[in-house]
């Protein structure tokens, strides 16, 4: 293992960090997901957003915690192979990596719908196609490389939702007017379609699922920690700043976005933040919009396939995932591991040529079910971890967790109830299915494979006890 960790270039700075964070946090969950998730709940999708960026807020401090104790590569797989046994750190691992390549088809197919504004007679699986070679590119770079083009992605996103957000603060406070049959602009238009809750407690309940995709890759963080020049003074930064923007980047946002636009306005055929000028008649700054939902979906890519690179790197370091993944260039990143994401995202491209329309809601709610199983394995992996510690253990930790184990318990309870709400709706059920045959398949390979060599191995080592 410390090899591997040697092998890999810490070249991510403490801005660097901060803003890989926060790129993970606003992605196509916010700029095109959140249309999905207000037609499901209407207003109330803002209850959703705080209700469940607190549990994600939890996650992270857990993670925070165990990765400012001991930043390794693979991070959070390499705490559940410790802490709660190697065939879930196996299965958390790879679930992780399928994550990122499942987020990875959907941030695709966002950009290819966002594309559609400028050109919408090309087929959509040609923008699939061209950027994923692209973000390959940089990819195979230094990591230094990835996390400058991070970081200006990430300016470029946060400068567009102030700038959105003061933009429709002034729409609502000089009374712009926006015809075309739509309601004027106006703070009363969040509660006065219907209410807070126009689809009742059902709808309310199964956001959860569109909301929880959203800000699935925020545990990024953690494994970021390999590489980190500093981890036990970036990852608590950047942890720190969770809540600040789940208020600021998602609950106003969206307020401001349904004052605008009546949420039963917003059609989902493109991203909310451009249909809101367009309705208003300002193409100018839908266009400007436009090219800010396309970064932020290059973003989003781009710290997908770094996240399940190095957690695959990781995994190949542990005996648990084939050893050529472990192969490092002269830049200090694991290619091959950039190469096989590459491959896997062909898929992609697939799917948007065979069913173009239904693709993201497919990819959405799978991507949820691994998303969920992640963050739950990482809350279990630091419950077994702080059980297992003294009161001196405890009082010892850089970056404690608050509320233990209070907060632990209510967080995992939580993940668990979304994977309940997933059965409740057909858009989502396949995602368990999906999610269940993905897991026996896992299992299936471990035991075939690492949990059979674990045994040869032992057996090996009892004969020549016995023989010496």
């Amino acid at each position: 293992m410390e090899k591997g960790a040697a092998a890999l270039s810490r070249g991510l700075t403490a801005r660097h960090i901060r803003f890989i964070a926060l790129g993970s946090a606003i992605g196509t969950g916010l700029f095109y997901g959140s249309s999905e998730a207000i037609g499901l709940a209407g207003p109330s999708v803002l209850f959703a957003y705080l209700i469940s960026g607190a549990v994600v807020f939890v996650v992270l401090r857990a993670l925070g915690e165990m990765a400012v104790a001991d930043p390794v590569p693979g991070s959070f797989g390499e705490y559940a192979s410790r802490h709660l046994g190697r065939l879930p750190g196996f299965v958390t691992g790879w679930t992780y990596a399928f994550e990122m390549v499942i987020v990875c088809i959907a941030d695709v197919t966002a950009l290819a719908v966002y594309m559609g504004f400028w050109f919408p007679g090309v087929p959509r699986w040609t923008w699939v196609l061209a950027t994923l070679f692209v973000i390959a590119a940089v990819n195979l770079f230094k990591v230094k490389v990835f996390g400058e083009l991070e970081f200006w992605f990430s300016v470029i996103k946060v400068a567009a939702i102030v700038a959105m957000i003061v933009g429709g603060i002034a729409v609502l406070a000089f009374g712009f007017t926006s015809g075309g049959g739509h309601a004027d602009p106006a703070v009363s238009n969040i509660w006065s379609q219907g209410g807070m809750f126009p689809h009742g407690v059902e709808g309310f309940l199964l956001s959860f699922a569109v909301v929880m995709f959203a800000f699935g890759g925020t545990e990024i963080i953690g494994v970021t920690a390999g590489e980190a020049e500093d981890p036990q003074q970036t990852i608590p930064r950047a942890v720190n700043t969770v809540p600040v923007r789940i208020l600021l980047f998602y609950v106003l946002t969206l307020a401001v976005i349904m004052a605008i636009t009546p949420w039963h306005q917003i059609t989902g055929e493109g991203s909310p933040f451009v249909e809101i000028f367009q309705g208003l008649g300002l193409d100018s700054a839908a266009a400007v919009l436009n090219v800010v939902v396309i970064t932020a979906a290059l973003s989003a890519i781009n710290s997908d396939i770094f996240g399940a690179g190095r957690m695959l790197f990781g995994m190949a370091e542990r005996g648990q995932a084939p050893a050529i993944m472990g192969r490092v260039g002269r830049n200090g990143v694991p290619w091959m591991t950039v190469v096989i994401m590459t491959v896997a995202l062909l898929v992609g491209v697939v799917l948007n040529y065979a069913v173009p329309e239904d693709v993201f809601t497919i990819i959405a709610s799978i991507a949820t079910f691994a998303t969920v199983w992640v963050w739950l394995m990482i809350m279990l992996s630091h419950y077994r971890a702080r059980r297992k510690m003294s009161a001196e253990e405890a009082a010892a930790l850089a970056f404690p967790v608050p509320l233990w184990p209070v907060a632990q318990i209510v967080a995992i309870a939580f993940l668990v109830f979304v994977f309940v709400l997933l059965a409740f709706s057909a858009d989502t059920r396949v995602a368990l299915v999906v999610g269940a045959v993905w897991l026996a398949l896992l299992s299936l390979g471990y035991w075939l494979g690492i949990g059979r060599r674990s045994r040869t191995g032992d057996e090996r080592a009892v004969s020549e006890t016995r023989t010496s």
